[in-house]
């Protein structure tokens, strides 16, 4: 098979996982009726750790208007493009859209850097940003390598 379904990608040091594959990415998040899903992004840590990311840009708390927004939709964008990729078919396709939320998870952690320097967000918040973010920065910088 193309993609090396059973082979793990590198292992990166991390309180989230231990892998990226196959011991699923919303243990916190899912109820006993959704944890049977057979969609592919269940499965990823690196989903689970998007959705935290998401969550602490959320909890935050900007109060500037436009950098709320653009934190925001890029911690979303973050998680649908890492959705997006693991149901992808080709190892390369996989890659690219993993890449595109890389570059995703960096607009998000910068648009919340911005508000807490221009006095628009907590520096407590930016720190449970940080932690997550650099989290799933390695996590798909591996997963982006992968071919």
């Amino acid at each position: 098979m193309h993609w090396r379904a059973f082979e793990e990608p590198p292992r990166v040091p991390s309180k989230f996982s231990t892998s990226f594959w196959g011991e699923g990415g919303l243990e916190t998040t899912m109820t006993a009726s959704t944890s049977t899903s057979l969609l592919p992004h269940h499965r990823l840590k690196a989903y689970g750790v998007a959705l935290e990311l998401l969550r602490a840009a959320r909890d935050a708390r900007i109060t500037d208007r436009d950098s709320r927004d653009q934190a925001l939709r890029a911690a979303k964008s973050a998680c649908r493009n890492i959705a997006e990729a693991a149901g992808r078919v080709s190892g390369a396709d996989k890659a690219r859209v993993f890449g595109i939320a890389r570059g995703e998870t960096i607009e998000a952690i910068c648009a919340v850097e911005i508000a807490v320097e221009s006095g628009a967000g907590s520096r407590e918040a930016l720190a449970r940003v940080l932690e997550h973010g650099n989290a799933l920065y390695a996590m798909l910088t591996a997963l982006s390598r992968a071919r």
